[in-house]
């Protein structure tokens, strides 16, 4: 399964999206910008230049509604097998988290920047779970990284949108 991102403005996000409504493309509207979201298992995208990934775990379906989380983390080409090991090896707590719909680890096809990405009934939901023992417990189980084994590229940073409920 693959996973496409564009932005842009919510105007022309929208225009885009309709022009592909047999597509499941989802919108999401963050702080100053837009973005759509396209997830397929196809290793094409609807969009003209997206940034493009492989999906490595999923849990739950992405709908139209709540809260998105994206945790951006980049990683370099050497620590890539042990960034995907600890994700994929993961206790999967957040699964029984309420509000919780869904959850995707995507592995970047053209830059360094893995997205863990989580779906939220909406901002209260994802920041209980950022309160929780079971995100304490998740987060305190890392294997520690010797300075010489940093599988860092960078420093992660953390998007988040909102998802406008489609109207029916």
């Amino acid at each position: 399964m693959y996973i496409y991102l564009t932005s842009g403005t919510a105007d022309y996000m929208e225009k885009v999206r309709a022009q592909h409504s047999n597509e499941s493309i989802f919108i999401m509207q963050g702080e100053g910008n837009t973005i759509l979201l396209e997830e397929n298992d196809k290793k094409k995208s609807s969009f003209a230049v997206p940034r493009k990934y492989e999906v490595l775990d999923a849990v739950g379906d992405l709908q139209q509604k709540g809260y998105f989380v994206m945790n951006n983390i980049p990683v370099t080409d050497e620590g890539r097998p042990v960034f995907e090991h600890r994700f994929l090896n993961r206790a999967g707590a957040i699964e029984q988290e309420p509000g919780f719909i869904a959850f995707r680890l995507l592995r970047p096809l053209d830059s360094d920047t893995y997205i863990v990405l989580t779906q939220w009934a909406g901002p209260a939901s994802f920041e209980a779970w950022q309160s929780s023992q079971a995100f304490k417990k998740a987060h305190s189980e890392r294997p520690a990284t010797s300075p010489a084994q940093n599988i860092f590229s960078g420093k992660s940073y953390v998007t988040k949108y909102s998802a406008p409920v489609d109207e029916e």
